[in-house]
C-alpha cells in the first residue's frame, strides 16, 4: 500500500542521541515507512505486536504476530493470533495459529478464541490414556467456541452458521510436536489457507506440509477460503518428523505469500536467521520485515528440536 500524500500521517519519532534503534529489516524494495495509527478504541486487547518464546528439555518455541501496514494505516486491529503451550507429562508442545477473515466483523476475536480452544482440546487429548489425537474433535471444539462467542454477542440468541462466520470467521492451523528418539514427531491439521512448513536450515529448502491455496494449473485462481466455523470433511491432517537441522513453521498467509516456494529473498532471510532460535523480540523484529506490496498481518510460530534429545 502507498499512503496518499498530504494525509497528515505522522512519521516515526526522532531517535535520541546515543540510542541507535533496530533498523527495520528490508527485503528487496521496502514498503512505505510511517508511524502506525491506533486501532479503534475498543481494540485495546489486540496489540500491534506480540511475541513469546521458551524452551523445554527437548524443543524450543518462538512465535510472533505483527500488524500489517494496511491495518496500521487504516486503524484496524491485528486479526492474526498464535498460542503455544507445553504438555508436561508427554513433553510435547502444542501450538496453533489463526488468521481472522477480513470480511468478518470481529475476526480478531475469532482468531484468538480458535487458538485458545484448539490448545485446550489438544492438551486435554494428550492427558487422556494413550494420548490419542482427534483433530476433527479439535476443529469442532474451536467451531463451537466461535458459536458460543457469537451467541454471547447476539445476547443469547442461537446463531446460524452464517451469522457465526459473518462475525468471527477464521482460519486455523494447529498441532502437536512430540519428542521421539528418532526425531520429534509433528501432527498438524488446518482449516482454511494458513500454512505449515518444514525448513531444512542446512539446504535452505522449505517443504510445505499442505498444498497451495489453489490449483497451479487452473485458468482462474480463486482466493476464497472456507474457514471456521465450517469443519471440512475430510479435515486436512499430516504427520511428519523433524531432523536436527529442521524447523517446524506454522504461519498465516501474511508470511506465506512473500515466502512463496522459499527460493527467493524472504526464504533466504529466514533460513539464515532461523538456523538457531533467536530471542523472542528479535523473532518479532525479523517477522516485521518491510517489502513492497506485502502489507497483510503476519504470524509465524517456529519449533526447533534440540539435537541429541528425545524421548527414549
Amino acid at each position: 500500500m502507498t499512503p496518499p500524500a498530504g494525509d497528515g500521517l505522522a512519521s516515526a519519532p526522532p531517535t535520541p542521541a546515543g540510542h541507535a534503534p533496530w533498523r527495520r529489516v528490508t527485503v528487496g524494495d521496502p514498503g512505505p515507512e510511517f508511524e502506525a495509527r491506533p486501532p479503534g478504541q475498543y481494540a485495546f486487547d489486540f496489540p500491534d505486536t506480540e511475541c513469546d518464546g521458551w524452551s523445554t528439555a527437548d524443543l524450543a518455541v518462538r512465535f510472533a504476530s505483527v500488524r500489517g501496514a494496511k491495518h496500521r494505516y487504516y486503524r484496524q486491529p491485528r486479526q492474526d493470533a498464535a498460542r503455544a503451550a507445553a504438555h508436561e507429562d508427554t513433553r510435547a508442545v502444542v501450538a496453533a495459529v489463526a488468521d481472522g477473515v477480513s470480511s468478518a466483523t470481529y475476526s480478531e476475536h475469532g482468531a484468538v478464541e480458535a487458538c485458545r480452544a484448539a490448545l485446550e482440546q489438544l492438551l486435554h487429548q494428550l492427558s487422556q490414556e494413550g494420548g490419542k489425537l482427534d483433530f476433527v474433535g479439535v476443529a469442532r471444539h474451536a467451531a463451537e467456541r466461535l458459536r458460543a462467542l457469537t451467541r454471547w454477542r447476539l445476547r443469547g440468541a442461537e446463531p446460524a452458521r452464517g451469522e457465526v462466520a459473518g462475525l468471527h470467521a477464521t482460519t486455523l492451523v494447529a498441532g502437536v510436536v512430540r519428542p521421539h528418539a528418532e526425531g520429534p514427531v509433528v501432527d498438524v491439521c488446518r482449516v482454511g489457507d494458513s500454512g505449515a512448513w518444514v525448513l531444512d536450515t542446512s539446504s535452505g529448502r522449505y517443504r510445505a506440509l499442505f498444498g497451495p491455496k489453489g490449483d497451479a494449473d487452473a485458468v482462474v485462481v480463486s482466493n476464497e477460503v472456507t474457514p471456521l466455523p465450517h469443519v471440512p470433511d475430510p479435515l486436512e491432517h499430516i504427520t511428519a518428523r523433524l531432523a536436527d537441522h529442521e524447523v517446524l513453521l506454522l504461519g498465516t498467509d501474511g508470511f506465506a505469500d512473500p515466502l512463496g516456494d522459499g527460493d527467493g529473498q524472504v526464504g533466504a532471510l529466514f533460513t539464515r536467521r532461523l538456523a538457531t532460535p533467536p530471542t523472542p523480540l528479535w523473532f518479532a523484529h525479523l517477522l516485521d520485515f518491510s517489502r513492497e506490496t506485502f502489507d497483510d498481518d503476519r504470524t509465524l510460530l517456529a519449533v526447533w528440536p534440540y539435537p541429541g534429545t528425545g524421548a527414549p
